[in-house]
């Protein structure tokens, strides 16, 4: 990587962690009264609010008046296309149904991918007031401090985030958590996919898989779990992108059975070379 490559990506993680915060700031603002909030469904178990909307709003405005040529993806409006080579990846509020409920588990997440990688990722929770960050090829953090996945012996020493959505059969998620549980793992679910991958990455949980996740919703966390020493079973960025695809991310110790198993029963190949 060449200095101004490494300036770039700098930058942007600076930015990624400030406009998440101030996203974050406005999002609790509804939060804090959601009795106001205007809620529609745009599918099973899959809300929006337009606090969501707000927020993405606002995180599309910083990046055009700090990055005018970034290109950007978002959840809840059209993509931009861009001609600086980075593109901006925004779920403004990941965990909507909790967020609509007044469950304070949720996230402000951005992502920015280039040449097929990503290369920042920053997963906010405000109600925790965690920030989780990290850049390709220089680790992940929590607050600032450094983020390492979990030693584990198995997937029976640790919790595993489990994960399922209207858009798959919901027999695929049952398989695996029957096969989880007859190893004598345990399942953890929080309704925001990001933030469990975020746990992943921080040590609280030792995997996660989902039959298929949104590129908003997880390609930050990969990151995270990547740069934290854990594993994530390989998607090309482009499939990811435009379509979404499985999930299966895990500490080192225990990557290969959770995506043998997860592969398994979400009936998908043996795991492609990456």
């Amino acid at each position: 990587m060449n200095n101004s490559e490494h300036d770039a990506e700098a930058a942007r993680l600076t930015f990624a962690i400030e406009t998440a915060k101030t996203a974050g700031v406005a999002a609790m603002g509804h939060f804090k009264a959601i009795d106001g909030l205007s809620i529609e469904k745009k599918g099973h178990q899959d809300l929006v609010s337009n606090a969501d909307r707000e927020v993405e709003q606002l995180v599309r405005s910083a990046i055009a008046g700090a990055f005018p040529g970034d290109g950007i993806i978002g959840e809840e409006y059209d993509a931009v296309s861009g001609t600086s080579g980075f593109t901006w990846i925004i779920d403004p509020i990941d965990g909507t149904a909790n967020f609509v409920r007044g469950i304070p588990a949720w996230t402000v997440v951005l992502a920015c991918v280039t040449k097929d990688e990503t290369k920042v990722g920053v997963i906010h929770e405000p109600n925790a007031g965690e920030t989780f960050s990290a850049r390709r090829g220089e680790g992940a953090w929590l607050n600032g401090k450094p983020l390492q996945t979990a030693a584990s012996e198995g997937l029976h020493d640790g919790s595993t985030g489990v994960g399922f959505n209207g858009r798959v059969a919901s027999d695929l998620t049952v398989r695996l958590i029957e096969s989880l549980v007859s190893e004598g793992g345990v399942f953890f679910r929080n309704a925001s996919g990001a933030l469990m991958l975020a746990y992943v990455a921080a040590g609280r949980l030792i995997g996660y898989a989902e039959p298929h996740m949104n590129s908003w919703d997880c390609v930050a966390g990969m990151l995270l779990i990547e740069e934290a020493g854990g594993r994530v079973w390989p998607v090309g960025m482009a499939k990811m992108l435009h379509g979404g695809g499985p999930v299966i991310a895990a500490t080192a110790d225990v990557y290969d059975r959770l995506a043998a198993m997860s592969a398994e029963a979400f009936g998908l190949d043996d795991q492609p070379a990456g």
